[in-house]
């Protein structure tokens, strides 16, 4: 994680840079400011991912320098002397509020926290088109992006006959055979596909209507599907898939 520190006193920059390479040696330092000015240049040149901030800076304070900030692209851990500073860091959407002098066990926490943001962050930009249509000479297919590792695999919308959870991740089926499991819960596919033919049946099913063979009247009701797998209907959405397959044909 690319690091900048900003705080108007240097033996404080030092001493959280040298409590960062014995306790979260991830984190590359990249930089260091004393004022608002400085710190805007070294963010803008940086583009760092977390910036340890001070609040007092001069006579400036460091809510000054992210006022300035057309976008607050990294996250924030402000560190101050003074308590009275918590309302308004909360209010900057800060990550963590350190307190000088800082606790070793508060600011591993603090880092632990930052590196959970971020790395939740590389994987919302991997999957800043997860949705999305690619052209062919011919026609516009609906497409959607699914990470998987090492590799971002666009499949075809109208291939996927189910999605099912799996705890936090979503298990893709595809017609032909295919199964894919994605580290994204069902519910961000199911609002991702609501307008592409998919209807939620259950917690944990999401199925593309196409796939459809009938409706089975055992158990209280239940799909059942072209590959011949069985779907759960819940009591919560009976009505509504009644209502759905009722206008579908």
């Amino acid at each position: 994680m690319k690091a900048i520190i900003v705080d108007d006193e240097a033996s404080n920059r030092e001493n959280l840079q040298q409590l960062l390479k014995v306790y979260a040696d991830d984190i590359q330092v990249c930089a260091g400011a004393e004022n608002v000015d400085e710190a805007l240049i070294v963010i803008k040149q940086h583009q760092p991912q977390l910036v340890f901030l001070d609040i007092q800076l001069h006579t400036q304070t460091g809510f000054d320098i992210l006022q300035q900030l057309d976008e607050i692209n990294f996250e924030i851990i402000f560190i101050t002397a003074y308590n009275q500073y918590a309302i308004p860091a909360i209010k900057f959407s800060a990550l963590d509020y350190l307190l000088k002098p800082i606790d070793i066990d508060e600011l591993v926490a603090a880092v632990a926290k930052a590196r959970r943001y971020i790395q939740q962050k590389q994987k919302n930009e991997r999957l800043g088109y997860l949705l999305e249509y690619l052209k062919d000479e011919n026609k516009t297919t609906p497409r959607i992006a699914l990470p998987m590792l090492g590799e971002i695999r666009y499949i075809n919308i109208a291939d996927i006959i189910r999605c099912q959870a799996d705890n936090t991740y979503t298990l893709f089926v595809l017609n032909n055979g295919e199964q894919i499991l994605v580290s994204k819960t069902l519910k961000e596919y199911a609002d991702m596909l609501s307008g592409h033919g998919f209807l939620r049946t259950h917690q944990t099913h999401l199925i593309n209507m196409a796939y459809i063979k009938s409706w089975l009247r055992e158990d209280g009701g239940s799909l059942l599907l072209t590959n011949q797998t069985k779907i759960p209907i819940s009591k919560l959405n009976r009505d509504k898939v009644k209502t759905a397959l009722a206008g579908s044909f």
